[in-house]
């Protein structure tokens, strides 16, 4: 496998899309802030690009929300105050909120837990 080929993480910011973008087909990570400066948004960033292969492996999409005024639809749907970390399933439903950065270990353990990811894991024939 070459450069080229290296899964890259997906981050995009908020404005540019909507969760109804990823329905069934990736799991958004929400990021949440009211200025990109915020230690905690800069923190979970650092921990979500410094261990990207498990959030990959798991079809998350890491969507950032760092300005209020752009009033972006996924906030107007979600409605963070400060910071905010919100993980959202493949079938569109809000499956955690934290108040407080998590690291990717923390974040792929809740998503196996899910429901959709349990059946993935046992299609491919990982612990089932």
């Amino acid at each position: 496998m070459d450069e080229d080929d290296v899964p890259v993480l997906l981050v995009v910011d908020a404005t540019e899309v909507t969760l109804d973008d990823f329905l069934w087909t990736n799991r958004p990570v929400v990021v949440f802030a009211d200025t990109p400066a915020d230690p905690r948004f800069r923190e979970q960033m650092n921990l979500l690009t410094s261990r990207p292969e498990p959030l990959i492996a798991r079809d998350v999409v890491v969507i950032t929300d760092t300005d209020p005024e752009a009033d972006s639809a996924v906030r107007t749907k979600l409605r963070p105050r400060g910071f905010q970390l919100t993980l959202i399933g493949k079938d569109g439903d809000v499956n955690l909120r934290k108040p407080l950065p998590w690291d990717v270990r923390e974040i792929t353990r809740a998503i196996d837990k899910w429901p959709l990811r349990k059946e993935e894991i046992r299609a491919q024939g990982f612990g089932g």
